[in-house]
């Protein structure tokens, strides 16, 4: 290298389970254009026009059909049973999917690029486990300790500071000399999520019978019809943490190259990544307050995105907003649809789990195979 030219940068081993064609961090001797992959405004553009248009599309589906048949003039008049029914009930179940979808899988694609681990996932990591605590605190503070001021709002905010705990347990179980590393990482989540799961079921005992029975519904990750104060309140911490994870999005997509390589390019590593967990815990907390523990569609959705438009953040972390509201409301939609002749409505956890835990083991033997 010549005296006074800057340093070449030359890409370093795939992360542990990296698809096909992603590089890991880079050091010294190959060009960073190629390692970072196209973006423009336009594609930009088009992939927001493209998330928004399957999201519309995802809602209008899943609002017509359903278990009762709809007189839709009727029902648009706002008058009679059709209308409680379209207003009331489907079309709120069909928002708080989209916020739930939204919220998980913007956290998954920002901390995937975190951890430079296509592995990572508010569930996986503990991230949800964390919220989960929080959220079961504020349930025994309303009912055990007289907490007033409703109860959505003290479990945002204890979910929020579940999973900020949680988020940060995380970073510091998993680095190792100062970096994070991602199967430390997520070896630390499972661990985490051990435990929550386990002080969430020893606070159930002091909750009524009934109360426990809701807790583990809501634990098994269900969607339910809620008012719109829960939307408003649910959309606001969703939306909050999401337009935090798309502003960061350019830094941690230089964080995915090496933190030693981003602080070389002028990103201020620790806070980059202090409110991106900031943001991932905001996301994921209004999420599993009103939705419970919806595991793998943080990790799903982001990861068949990212074999489309590649692994650019700027790009990835909007499409997986859009694409993950998009998937959860055909997933709860097409349970629904698909159980309605046994009568009852499977947890929508249940589906993202049976679709997203196989890919997960997928991808850990890639990577596994590509260590070796």
């Amino acid at each position: 290298m010549s005296r006074g030219s800057g340093p070449e940068l030359r890409a370093g081993p795939p992360p542990l389970g990296a698809p096909p064609g992603e590089q890991g961090p880079v050091s010294a001797r190959s060009p960073l254009p190629a390692l970072l992959g196209r973006f423009s405004r336009g594609r930009l553009a088009l992939v927001v026009g493209l998330g928004l248009t399957a999201l519309v599309l995802a809602i209008a589906a899943a609002t017509v059909f359903g278990g009762v048949p709809l007189a839709w003039r009727q029902a648009l008049s706002g008058a009679g049973p059709d209308a409680a029914i379209l207003w009331d009930l489907r079309l709120p179940r069909v928002l708080l999917a989209a916020l739930v979808g939204a919220g998980l899988c913007g956290a998954g694609a920002a901390l995937q690029g975190l951890l430079a681990n296509p592995l990572a996932d508010p569930f996986v990591l503990g991230v949800s486990g964390g919220a989960a605590v929080g959220v079961t605190a504020a349930v025994l503070a309303v009912d055990l300790l007289g907490f007033r001021g409703g109860s959505l709002p003290p479990q945002i905010a204890f979910g929020f500071a579940g999973a900020l705990l949680a988020a940060f347990a995380v970073r510091s179980l998993g680095s190792r000399g100062g970096r994070l590393v991602g199967a430390a990482a997520l070896l630390a989540g499972a661990v985490l999520n051990a435990a929550a799961g386990a002080l969430v079921l020893l606070a159930q005992l002091a909750l009524s019978p009934d109360r426990a029975q809701q807790i583990l519904w809501w634990l098994a990750g269900s969607l339910g019809y809620p008012a719109p104060a829960t939307l408003a309140l649910a959309a606001a911490g969703v939306l909050a943490g999401g337009a935090g994870l798309v502003l960061l999005a350019g830094r941690i997509r230089l964080l995915s190259l090496g933190e030693d390589e981003a602080a070389q390019l002028g990103v201020d590593v620790k806070g980059t990544v202090r409110w991106t967990l900031a943001a991932c815990a905001l996301a994921v907390a209004s999420a599993v307050a009103v939705s419970g523990l919806i595991g793998f569609v943080g990790l799903l959705v982001p990861h068949l995105l990212r074999l489309r438009i590649g692994p650019d953040q700027r790009l990835l972390v909007p499409a997986s907003i859009l694409g993950g509201a998009a998937f959860l409301v055909l997933a709860d939609a097409a349970g629904r649809l698909a159980f309605l002749p046994l009568g009852v409505e499977p947890p929508v956890g249940a589906l993202t789990a049976l679709l997203g835990g196989p890919l997960f083991l997928v991808l850990l033997r890639r990577g596994l195979r590509e260590e070796t």
